[in-house]
Parts: structure tokens; sequence; C-alpha cells
């Protein structure tokens, strides 16, 4: 039986901690360390956009030549984004300096950064607050880690999942970031996971991919695909159950992990900037699940879709006009639509397209005079 908690609750042998070194100018959290004190694989997935900030970059370098990791280090309010060589540096010298204080290796050091893009690093404020950071490690540290990763952010994003193998319970842990620039591949977000599973680095991979796909990369607010997007689950193994690698274990694994992406997705959705409306989007009878997700993200990122939804408007021409285009194979005589009704703060949209048998779910918001309003004065 697995258990669900809408708080976080760190697995075995993990410790966190969140501190205002001075990157932000409200004086704010604004660094976090989530770390393991046993070494633990890691999963991650990046951003696609062709334009990837220097923690990106450095994190995918030390995935290929590291097979084992024990913190991760983030700071928000400034993205280190946009910043040549010298971001690079930058990035590089905060794993070393994090490393350095708790004695493991800088290629054992994940980075993440998130706010505004074409600003330096402040390293003298960064390294300044690192003895502080790293000597309030604690369980309870989490909470204040999970606000220091937030920027426009209104919540703290945060979901644990507790099942057994065996008579091993396992755990995992979620937090994350993420409100505004939200699009599929992947959204404006830092997702951070950790779990004491025993699992081989095949599964991990495996099972995060799966659950990213139908989680983060089936939400979106405005269509805007950020620089620093990234998903890090760390395992290190300390529940001490059988290794999971595929099977009945791995089936239960990856819905535990599914069941804490998808939650994290919808908690960014229910915090999107300036909404009012959560807005879930079911297209189906579609011949390939790719093409369902297609219908629905073309509906979710109309701009006079959301709009629509943001007046309470039942002007449904929006949904049928985005559907067709999508690209997808549609006829019109084909397309049943029903919407639940628009004056309640959650709305419920079903597509039928009548092609075959697939069928995808799509979270988004509305779009609203408050979300151009905090993007219009966001630097």
């Amino acid at each position: 039986m697995m258990k669900f908690y809408k708080k976080a609750i760190l697995p075995k042998n993990f410790k966190a901690n969140g501190i205002a070194c001075g990157i932000k100018k409200s004086k704010k959290l604004d660094l976090a360390l989530f770390y393991s004190d046993i070494k633990a694989k890691a999963g991650c997935l990046f951003t696609t956009n062709k334009i990837q900030a220097a923690p990106v970059q450095v994190c995918k370098r030390y995935i290929k030549s590291s097979k084992n990791f024990n913190a991760i280090l983030v700071n928000s309010g400034n993205a280190n984004c946009f910043t040549g060589d010298t971001g690079i540096r930058d990035a590089e010298l905060t794993a070393e300096v994090i490393a350095r204080a708790l004695n493991i290796k800088k290629q054992n050091t994940l980075v993440a950064s998130t706010g505004i893009i074409a600003r330096r690093l402040p390293l003298n404020l960064i390294k300044k607050a690192i003895p502080q950071l790293v000597a309030g490690l604690s369980k309870q540290g989490i909470g204040k880690a999970k606000r220091a990763i937030m920027t426009t952010d209104l919540f703290a994003k945060e979901v644990t999942v507790k099942f057994n193998i065996g008579a091993k319970e396992i755990t995992i842990c979620g937090v994350a970031k993420g409100a505004g620039m939200i699009a599929p591949h992947m959204a404006t977000m830092l997702v951070f996971i950790f779990t004491d599973a025993n699992i081989t680095q095949n599964a991990i991979n495996k099972a995060l991919s799966i659950s990213v796909d139908n989680s983060f990369n089936c939400i979106t607010v405005d269509g805007c695909m950020s620089t620093n997007d990234s998903v890090m689950l760390l395992a290190n193994a300390a529940s001490g159950n059988y290794l999971i690698d595929k099977g009945n274990n791995f089936t239960l694994f990856l819905k535990a992990l599914s069941i804490t992406c998808l939650e994290l997705a919808k908690m960014i959705i229910r915090d999107a900037e300036g909404a009012s409306k959560f807005i879930e989007i079911k297209v189906r009878g579609a011949k390939k699940f790719e093409h369902a997700k297609k219908v629905a993200l073309s509906i979710a990122n109309s701009n006079l879709f959301k709009t629509a939804m943001f007046g309470e408007n039942p002007n449904f021409g929006r949904i049928v006009a985005s559907a067709g285009a999508s690209g997808v194979d549609i006829k019109e005589k084909d397309i049943k639509i029903k919407v639940s009704p628009l004056n309640k703060n959650d709305i419920f949209v079903d597509v039928s397209i009548g092609r075959g048998n697939s069928s995808c779910v799509v979270y988004t918001s509305d779009l609203t005079p408050e979300y151009i309003k905090i993007n219009a004065e966001y630097n």
C-alpha cells in the first residue's frame, strides 16, 4: 500500500538546508543544499532549449564522468545563463567550493540555478555563505531548502510517497519550483527528487523518463521554454531493499515516482503566474499517444482559449480551431467537446477526435492581466 503526503519528508541519509546569502534583493532565502551522506546514483533530465544555462552544461558533463553523487547546490535569483565561459567557470567553482566543504569530489556535486538571465553569479556571496549552509544541514532543513529554490512561486511544491518492497519501506520525496515560463520539454522549473531505494542506473533512467514524459512534459502555462529546466533524482540505496531492476518491483517504483512527478507538475500549474483557473485537457480518440498530446498542447497553448477560460466565455470555437491547428489529421464531423462549468476554479475539457483509441491528459492555466503585470515587471 502506498502512503501519500503533501509535504516533504526526506528519505534515510538525506539532509538539506536553505539560507539567504544576498542574491535576492528581497533578502529572502536563495541558496539551498540537498545532501546524502552516502553516495547515490543520479538520474537527470534537462531542458531541450538550444541555449542552455551554465549549470545545465556542467551537470551534463559531470553525469557522464561520475557514477555517484552526494550533493545538489541550488541558487535562486540568478539563472547563470547567457554568461559565456565565465558562467561555466562560475558554476564549476560553486561545485568545487561546496564539495570541499563536504569533503567530497567536485564531480560528485550537481548544481542548479534559476532567476534572471544574463547576470553573473555573485560568487563572493555564495562562497561566504557555504560554511553556514553546510553547518545547518539536517532532516528538518528541507523546510528552508524548498523555499530557497523559489522565484515567482507563491508556495512551495512538495510531496512524499512511501511504499514497501518486502519488509523494507522506501521513501520518494520531491520538491519543485516553477510558476511562469512553463512549456513542455521541459517547463521552466527545477525539480529535485530523493529516494532511499536500492535501484539500478538503467531502472532509474527508464523510470524517470516515463514519469517526466507523463507529468512535467504535459504541463504548459505560457508556451515559453526556459534555459535552466532540470529534473534531478538521487537514489542512495539506504533502505536496503532488494535491488530494483525490472519486474514487479520496478513497476511499483515507477508508480510511486509517477505519482510524485504528476503531483508536483499539477502544483506548478496551480501556482501559474497570475492564474485563476486550473485546466485539465483530455484528448481522446487519437491514433497515437503523440497525436493526442499534440492536439492537447495546441489547445493548452492557445492564448485565445486561455483568455476565454479566464473570461468564463463558452466560445468553444477556440478549442476546435486549436485542435485543427495542431497538424494532426482531424475531421470536423468527428470532433466532440465537453467542458465543465467555467465559473469554477477547476475546469475539465474533454475532446474526442474519433481517429483511434489513444489519449493524453495535459494541464494548463488561464491567461490573466496579472500574468502580464508580473512578467512586465520581472527583472
